[in-house]
């Protein structure tokens, strides 16, 4: 007989939902996902902005272009429009609940769709303002991209309490401490997390609390400052302050692959990953998780689950912080067989690791977890011009990255050269050319575009006595040819630079010769498959 856990024993469980699950698949989250898990856990939900079918025509992108018409006096009637589809797309989805919910839920429906107008009459009289004078600044950018995150835990709290589960909303767009000092480390992340547990602790604990995923104030700004992929990070300090052992990514792929699943067809899900393997994927290609979650959920020992909102009942991927102690991954009720579900492996975080040769006397045997590529990247030669020693000549080319706000992806230097893999100028003429622009004072300037970089990445890589040579002679073995090799101190990740075209083959033959995952049959030519853009984890 299962255990029955009274509101305050249970553990909490943080759910993060991206804006396509949401905009696509909301009655499985909130009929059947979240309700499967309240038996035996509290359930906090944090959610992004809601999309459609694509990410650049969700609420998040449409907001931003708002932003880009506000600070244009001349575009005001396509502002107005933005808004209006903004608001007709989120009471499409209000009219989809009401169709499948009881008779009775009428007043709910109603005060859904008069926030949904409050909001985006709001939304649209400080654009208006901000039209007036023609400029934004980014703390009052902010202020219009948290509408998203706002009108989507509105819809999503209405179907909750549509189906009889109480729950409300919770807006962190003032979560933030005003201090001058917002530079995110471990100090700002422990101030952060202690005010939002104060603030949940408000709210009832017999009711879900669906949170935004914008936090703020930040100084200078949330987006400048993180990114987009603020949800996760938000989601992770919800954890942390809640002191939940398990972080949810609900996603629309059953979890981490060993390759893209688009690209190489026998590709693998993977029971485990570690952190600093799933932020080395993430880094090289692949939307695992926001490179700010690794950190915080590290310290406070959360692990991290990535799940598919299309298939609930699967295991996904547990992503462990390598050095996490004991922990037990949860399973949603007392009997295992709710939804179908296999019992989840019930080993402690150190036992799991090992028996799945991160640790122990199975380490040095154990093969590279995953490999990753990235596409559209620009490789740039910098030959010095002998004017300055080795140090300086490095600081100017540095520099001149800094001051185009250019990151490299891949550096490898000698005294006199640099060589550097970019991801972010873009492969226009207009771009490159103030890269070269740049730089031609470092010295002589060649750029190789069409480029991609194929990254392998392993925990114990390091440890591997031959495994460069395995995958440079894999490669010389499919007539791929190598530009630039990197290996950083991370000591997880082997990343290559080679022709764009020769990406899908490249990935494919590591993948059945290093990883020794056998290849499946497809029909897709490799060809045809090779310039398939998009990350495998969205």
């Amino acid at each position: 007989m299962p255990l029955i856990l009274t509101e305050e024993d249970k553990p909490w469980v943080v759910q993060k939902y991206g804006g396509t699950s949401l905009g696509k698949l909301l009655p499985q989250i909130t009929e059947t996902i979240i309700p499967s898990y309240l038996e035996t856990n509290k359930v906090a939900v944090v959610c992004s902005a809601i999309s459609g079918t694509e990410k650049a025509k969700g609420t998040t992108s449409l907001l931003l272009k708002a932003i880009e018409c506000a600070i244009t006096p001349t575009r005001k009637d396509e502002l107005n429009d933005i808004i209006d589809t903004i608001r007709d797309e989120h009471f499409k989805a209000i009219k989809a609940l009401k169709l499948r919910a009881a008779i009775g839920n009428e007043k709910l429906f109603s005060e859904a769709e008069a926030d949904v107008v409050t909001e985006c009459e709001e939304l649209r009289s400080f654009l208006s303002a901000a039209q007036t004078i023609g400029e934004l600044s980014p703390r009052s950018k902010d202020r219009v991209v948290s509408t998203g995150e706002k009108l989507s835990c509105i819809i999503v709290a209405a179907a909750l309490r549509s189906n009889g589960i109480p729950a409300h909303l919770v807006s962190l767009h003032n979560i933030v401490p005003l201090t001058n000092d917002h530079t995110l480390n471990s100090t700002f992340f422990d101030t952060l997390s202690s005010h939002l547990s104060s603030h949940l602790a408000t709210y009832p604990q017999t009711s879900i609390p669906v949170i935004t995923g914008f936090f703020g104030p930040l100084l200078p700004s949330l987006l400048q400052t993180i990114g987009r992929g603020y949800t996760d990070l938000c989601a992770a300090l919800t954890a942390t302050a809640l002191s939940a052992p398990e972080l949810q990514i609900w996603k629309e792929v059953d979890g981490i692959f060993t390759a893209d699943p688009r690209k190489v067809p026998s590709a693998r899900l993977l029971e485990t990953v570690t952190l600093e393997e799933a932020s080395e994927l993430t880094f090289f290609g692949s939307e695992v998780l926001h490179p700010g979650v690794g950190e915080v959920v590290k310290r406070a020992g959360t692990r991290v689950r990535v799940l598919n909102v299309g298939r609930p009942e699967g295991r996904g991927t547990v992503i462990w912080p390598s050095s996490s102690g004991v922990s037990t991954p949860l399973s949603r009720s007392g009997d295992s067989s709710a939804l179908g579900v296999s019992s989840r492996s019930n080993s402690p975080a150190s036992g799991f690791m090992a028996a799945n040769g991160y640790y122990g006397v199975n380490q040095a045997r154990r093969a590279p977890t995953a490999l990753t590529s990235k596409d559209a990247i620009v490789l740039v030669n910098v030959q010095s011009n002998r004017q300055s020693k080795s140090h300086g000549f490095l600081a100017k080319v540095f520099n001149v990255l800094d001051g185009l706000d250019i990151t490299a992806d891949l550096i490898t230097s000698s005294e006199q050269s640099v060589s550097l893999a970019l991801s972010n100028v873009g492969e226009n003429e207009e771009g490159i050319g103030r890269v070269v622009k740049g730089l031609e004072n470092c010295g002589k300037v060649e750029v190789q575009k069409g480029m991609a970089i194929v990254s392998v990445i392993g925990h114990k890589m390091r440890n591997m006595v031959g495994i460069a040579g395995q995958i440079f002679s894999t490669l010389a073995s499919g007539g791929v040819n190598i530009y630039l090799i990197g290996q950083g101190a991370s000591e997880i990740n082997i990343s290559l630079v080679i022709k764009e075209e020769d990406a899908l083959v490249a990935l494919d033959i590591i993948h059945a010769d290093v990883l020794g995952i056998p290849r499946i049959k497809t029909h897709m030519p490799i060809a045809q498959n090779s310039m398939m853009k998009g990350p495998w984890l969205y």
